[in-house]
């Protein structure tokens, strides 16, 4: 007898311990936990083809569950974020579309806090990596809290919510690996794309500029999904959500965005932050697409459907309110760490729709709080808590501040004096949109989900000449990552359906059978509001402005440049090779703010060179300083020079560019390279801020990128 069969355990048993490994066999059903085999992972169950998703999916609770839970304590995806306080207030009453008390009063000022993140990296990930952002917005209202949990693009990956755990499992790091960390270009992502068209949409803004954004003070934030709102009459108006930043919509370059991820890991969250305390506060524009339930399917694509956007030329965004961001958190863990949204935290007036997705994570969000933050208990922590008053017979739990008092915990109940009581209408009762809801139990998505690339045509169409080098960049990097040339070729497969020329290129940089024939022509249709080359370019306002200095440099061009900038609201910081001060040429002296090494050009928006014969000669001769320049010239960035330090750009390895000439008075600008020799330098000023306040001189990035 064998020593297994002494101790009890039989052959039958000593088997189930292997299969317990966890390995997953290759010729095997899905099943469920409980070994129940699955014949649909990709739908989740719903009363009819757009109805909503129903309770007793027990394929969708147990998928989601297991999910929300994988890690702890930190978040599964957002885990990286950096947050604020601010206050948002109403430009006139939305009392017409609803009830909602804050959207109603334009005197009443909402306290807010905002958390952005990156999505597929961990906490311990930098912030610049190719990602989708969060832009998740709390209203502190007198209602009660209101979470409008977004991103900083308008679309989703995916369609139904039972999709979302193969979604993050397939962006996250591979698992027999953990790699790469906080980076989409991998085998298991794109395998997923390649397998799944409805993301090709979303694809083509994460490989876009998008993806990069400058900072979280120029980034775009949407609520993805069609949301309700509703009146006091109980009417209904469809709506979308979309946060605008005052100081425009404005991205890096990959290349940078690389090497900041190595200078600077904290770059978004720094810049926030140092905004914040210097008072440059940020500022957004809440607009909101409204569509009245009666023109519901008005479109040749469903409204409920979160991979796709309505066209602001079809439904223009109206501007209804501010935002301003205007105190940082004083603990981070306590804060922003701790800080719990959830789609479902509504207030009167806001309701949902019937769209997949979002009926998942308004499941989804609450699970995956209680396990993270350690019970039921969450809202009680001070980052949490509403201002509104909160009453029930909720008790007991983890993490419980409250010390209840009295001897009923129920209702209805006549010791406690049948408090708290059921509230009504007048007193603020939440009542949900009365729709008919009726069709057959199925797992099964509507037909008019199905189209997967107009849309994503419909994007790439609108982008500037630039923007499209960078989105074709992006693919080639991204899948030039892939091991595997069926993931690289299937993906090129399903750009062809979005744009044949993109397909051919993309397939030409990465090594796969380029298409021979279109697969669909492409409609030619186009939305102007899509590119970021139509966002606002009026301002300099927060800009970072790096200054060259050595010693010998003129005191009087740093000052007035100092001085003028200033006023503009941009921030200059002088560099130098030593930290401490330099000598001017008239024997005073200048503040270094930074040693050079210690930055790079990475990390400013622009560059200037001062004058003063000395300095000119001390720059010429330090392969930083000229490594600096050359840098931002690459990235496109603009560059000004004054007097003497026009010399130092003549001897730094740019390409041929018409510079100002000695003994003129000519204020030149070619390619967002400003330069100008004399006394009266105003014009000087006024070109390179009308250059800065454009972001980048991307005429000259375009001829870089690779054809």
């Amino acid at each position: 007898m064998s020593e297994a069969r002494r101790d009890g355990v039989t052959d039958g048993d000593d088997k189930d311990r292997q299969l317990d490994s966890a390995r997953t066999d290759s010729n095997t059903a899905l099943t469920t936990n409980t070994g129940v085999p699955v014949e649909d992972t990709d739908n989740s169950l719903r009363a009819g083809e757009r109805g909503p998703t129903l309770l007793e999916d027990f394929h969708l609770r147990e998928k989601i569950t297991h999910f929300d839970h994988e890690r702890i304590p930190e978040r599964v995806v957002h885990a990286r974020g950096a947050g604020a306080y601010g206050y948002f207030q109403v430009y006139e009453s939305l009392s017409h579309y609803t009830r909602a008390d804050f959207l109603s009063d334009p005197a009443l000022v909402t306290p807010v806090f905002v958390r952005f993140s990156t999505v597929q990296g961990s906490r311990g990930s930098a912030d610049t990596v190719r990602d989708v952002r969060g832009f998740a917005t709390k209203f502190y209202t007198r209602e009660g809290n209101y979470d409008l949990v977004g991103n900083n693009m308008p679309v989703f990956f995916i369609q139904d919510g039972i999709k979302f755990p193969d979604f993050v499992h397939a962006v996250k790091p591979e698992p027999h690996n953990e790699m790469p960390q906080g980076a989409t270009a991998h085998d298991t992502l794109w395998d997923f794309v390649g397998l799944q068209p409805e993301t090709m949409h979303m694809m083509m803004w994460a490989m876009s500029d998008r993806a990069l954004p400058r900072s979280f003070r120029m980034m775009q934030g949407f609520g993805v999904h069609t949301f309700r709102l509703v009146n006091q009459r109980g009417e209904g108006t469809l709506v979308k959500f979309h946060w605008r930043p005052t100081l425009g919509t404005h991205s890096l370059v990959w290349d940078e965005s690389q090497k900041i991820a190595g200078k600077d890991p904290d770059f978004h969250r720094r810049d926030l932050w140092e905004a914040i305390e210097r008072g440059q506060y940020p500022e957004y524009e809440l607009g909101m697409q409204l569509v009245p339930e009666r023109s519901e399917h008005d479109f040749d694509f469903d409204l409920l459907d979160p991979t796709k956007i309505i066209p602001e030329e079809e439904i223009p965004v109206t501007p209804v309110g501010r935002m301003v961001l205007n105190r940082n958190p004083e603990n981070f863990f306590a804060e922003t760490e701790q800080v719990a949204f959830h789609t479902a935290h509504v207030v009167p007036g806001i309701d949902f729709t019937n769209d997949p997705l979002l009926q998942a994570r308004n499941f989804s969000y609450l699970d995956t709080q209680l396990i993270r933050l350690g019970g039921p208990n969450f809202q009680q922590l001070p980052v949490n808590r509403p201002v509104a008053p909160v009453s029930n017979n909720q008790r007991d739990g983890f993490s419980q501040h409250h010390v209840h008092r009295g001897q009923a915990n129920y209702f209805p109940n006549s010791l406690g004096g049948g408090c708290p009581y059921l509230a009504n209408v007048d007193d603020g009762a939440y009542q949900h949109y009365q729709e008919r809801v009726d069709g057959a139990k199925i797992r099964k998505r509507s037909d008019s989900f199905a189209d997967h690339y107009s849309q994503a045509t419909l994007f790439y169409n609108s982008l500037s000449e630039w923007e499209r080098q960078h989105v074709l960049a992006a693919f080639r990097f991204e899948l030039g990552k892939c091991e595997h040339m069926h993931v690289r070729q299937r993906v090129v497969e399903r750009l062809n359906n979005v744009d044949h020329d993109l397909a051919v290129q993309v397939a030409t940089g990465i090594g796969a059978d380029p298409p021979s024939e279109e697969a669909v022509g492409n409609h030619g249709r186009s939305s102007p509001a899509l590119s970021q080359a139509n966002t606002v370019r009026d301002t300099v306002y927060s800009r970072q402005i790096a200054l060259l200095a050595a010693d010998g440099v003129d005191a009087n061009d740093v000052r007035r440049f100092r001085e003028v900038m200033a006023e503009r609201g941009a921030v200059v910081e002088v560099l130098a090779a030593r930290d401490g001060e330099v000598r001017s040429a008239d024997g005073a002296s200048v503040q270094v703010d930074r040693q050079n090494t210690t930055v790079s050009s990475v990390l400013y928006d622009a560059v200037a060179v001062p004058g003063g014969p000395d300095c000119a000669t001390a720059l010429q001769g330090d392969g930083t300083a000229a490594f600096f320049i050359t840098e931002a010239f690459k990235h496109a960035k603009p560059i000004v020079a004054m007097n003497d330090g026009v010399d130092v750009l003549a001897n730094v390895p740019l390409p041929r560019l018409r510079l100002a000439a000695p003994d003129t008075d000519e204020v030149v600008q070619d390619q967002g390279v400003v330069t100008h020799r004399g006394a009266d330098a105003q014009g000087l000023y006024r070109t390179f801020a009308d250059v800065l306040a454009g972001h980048r001189a991307w005429e000259r990035a375009v001829a870089a990128v690779p054809a």
